[in-house]
C-alpha cells in the first residue's frame, strides 16, 4: 500500500487517444484538449486551409461565421513542419480596450467559440523532433467559462473606474500534460490579455502596475491525438460539434453571463453586484458529467 502511494501520476499518451478518453460527442465532456496541428487541419478543412504560405481561417465577418468555427489567439504566425505560415484571421493575444462597448464586444467574441492556441514541443534529448500542437479551450464548458467570466468580473469589481490589465494563462495546465523530458518552446503563446484604459485623471494603481491581474486557468486536458481511422472520424465529429454556432436567445447584455450568475454584464461593469451575483454564488462543483476525460495510460515516449 505504501509503494502504491509513491507511484507517479499517470499522464495521457502523446501518440494515440485511449479507448476511455473520448466516450461521446457531448461537448460538456471536454474542458481542454490537445492534438497535432497537422491533424486538426486534416479533420477541419472548413475551418483551416493551407494556401501557400497562408493559413486561411474564416474571420468573424465572413459567411462561415454563421456556421461556427474557432477563435485563434496568436501573433499572426505559426510554424508547422519547419515552415512559417501567416494567418488570415486571428485575435491578438494582447488588445487594448477604451470603452464599455469595446469591452462587451471583446467579452462576447472570446466566449462565442472554442479558443485555439499554437505551441511547438520537442524533447530535451532531440530538439530536431519538433511538433506543432493545437491547444483547444472549450469556452462552453461550465468550469472553463466560469473561470474566464469570474476573472473578468472580479477585476472590474476591484478597480472602480480605473485602468487595469487582465491576463489568462494556460501554461501550467499544458506543461503538466506532457511527459517529463519534453519542452514547450513557446509557452508564452498559451496566454492572452486585455488592457482596459479608463479615462481617469489619477490612475495611480495602474501607473505603478498594481492593477495587473493574472488568472491561471485550470482543467482536464483531453488527448485528441490518434492514428486510428475510426477514432479520427470520432474526433472529427467531436470537433464539429464543439465548434457549432452559439445560439443566443436574447441580446448579449441581457443574457445571464454565467451559469452561476443572477445578474447581467451591465451590473458587473457598473459595480451593481447583488449578494446573489456570480461572485458570491457557490461554484457548480456538484455537477456530474458523464465521463472522466483524463487518460489512465502511463507516460509514453514522445514521438
Amino acid at each position: 500500500m505504501a509503494t502504491a502511494a509513491c507511484e507517479p501520476v499517470a499522464r495521457p499518451s502523446l501518440t494515440s487517444i485511449s479507448s476511455g478518453e473520448l466516450r461521446s460527442l457531448w461537448t460538456c465532456d471536454c474542458e481542454l484538449a490537445l492534438l497535432p496541428l497537422a491533424q486538426l487541419l486534416r479533420l477541419q478543412p472548413s475551418a483551416f486551409q493551407l494556401r501557400g504560405e497562408l493559413l486561411v481561417v474564416p474571420g468573424p465577418g465572413g459567411p462561415a461565421a454563421a456556421r461556427g468555427g474557432f477563435n485563434i489567439f496568436c501573433d499572426g504566425l505559426v510554424r508547422l513542419d519547419g515552415q512559417l505560415y501567416r494567418l488570415s484571421s486571428y485575435i491578438k493575444r494582447y488588445v487594448e480596450l477604451t470603452n464599455y462597448c469595446d469591452y462587451k464586444d471583446y467579452r462576447e467574441t472570446i466566449l462565442s467559440k472554442p479558443m485555439v492556441f499554437f505551441i511547438n514541443v520537442h524533447t530535451k534529448k532531440d530538439s530536431s523532433k519538433e511538433r506543432t500542437y493545437a491547444f483547444l479551450v472549450n469556452t462552453r464548458h461550465p468550469k472553463i467559462r466560469r473561470q474566464i467570466e469570474q476573472g473578468m468580473d472580479m477585476v472590474i469589481s476591484s478597480v472602480i473606474g480605473e485602468s487595469y490589465r487582465l491576463e489568462f494563462d494556460f501554461q501550467d495546465v499544458v506543461k503538466k500534460f506532457f511527459p517529463p523530458g519534453t519542452q514547450v518552446m513557446n509557452g508564452e503563446n498559451l496566454s492572452f490579455a486585455y488592457e482596459f484604459k479608463a479615462d481617469a485623471l489619477f490612475d495611480f494603481f495602474y501607473w505603478f502596475g498594481l492593477s495587473n491581474s493574472t488568472v491561471k486557468v485550470d482543467g482536464k486536458v483531453l488527448n485528441l491525438s490518434s492514428t486510428n481511422p475510426e477514432k479520427k472520424e470520432t474526433i472529427k465529429l467531436f470537433l464539429e460539434k464543439m465548434s457549432e454556432p452559439l445560439i443566443r436567445r436574447s441580446s448579449f447584455s441581457d443574457r445571464k453571463f454565467s451559469v452561476t450568475s443572477r445578474g447581467s454584464i451591465d451590473d458587473v461593469f457598473n459595480c451593481n453586484l447583488s449578494p446573489r451575483s456570480s461572485l458570491t454564488e457557490p461554484p457548480l462543483a456538484e455537477l456530474q458529467f458523464p465521463s472522466v476525460l483524463e487518460s489512465e495510460e502511463t507516460p509514453s515516449q514522445f514521438v
